[in-house]
């Protein structure tokens, strides 16, 4: 019997020993899947630092782009409100210009002229605003008169004083009208 309980000993002991060595060897595997090389690691991260700072760089250059077209885009503001004036003097000197007179050359010069400094500021993104008739808009309109005027409804643009101008969806120049109550 006590052959047989140092067999049975020695049986457990190898059936121990092989489990230890197969859960050794598993563990040598799992180990072997998530050590990465570390040159692997560092490849993995300089790409990481590649990638975000190509997609900084990204957001940056078109930021840039951004900021650019909107300093455009105030200067020109600037130089366009400047030349409104010009326009306005033009449009009262043709209107003061006499029936007779129309058919002079020096006259359709200055109707030539001003209808190629128009066709200009068309082209770069200028257009005037017709307010006459239109319901009354704060956003667009500077209202600098009231009228009681039975022909209009009420708060609707009875007489536009100044043109107003539109630069590429927002206001160059408010419209001056007069509103009807």
């Amino acid at each position: 019997m006590e052959k047989k309980v140092k067999e049975e000993a020695m049986e457990q002991e190898v059936v121990e020993e092989v489990t230890e060595e197969k859960e050794a060897q598993t563990e040598e595997e799992v180990s072997e899947e998530t050590s990465e090389d570390p040159k692997d690691k560092k490849i993995e991260e300089l790409n990481d630092r590649y990638q975000r700072l190509m997609a900084e760089f990204e957001n940056a250059r078109k930021r840039m782009a951004k900021e650019s077209m909107q300093k455009y885009d105030m200067g020109a503001k600037d130089v366009l409100e400047k030349l409104l004036p010009v326009v306005d003097n033009f449009e009262r000197g043709l209107a003061a210009v006499a029936e007779e007179e129309k058919e002079s050359p020096f006259v359709q010069g200055i109707e030539a002229i001003y209808k190629q400094l128009m066709t200009t500021l068309e082209g770069i993104g200028v257009a005037p605003m017709n307010a006459e008739g239109k319901e009354f808009n704060p956003d667009l309109h500077n209202a600098v008169m009231h009228v009681e005027d039975d022909a209009f409804e009420e708060n609707v643009v009875a007489e536009e004083l100044q043109k107003g101008y539109i630069y590429k969806d927002s206001v160059l120049r408010h419209s001056m009208v007069k509103v009807a109550n």
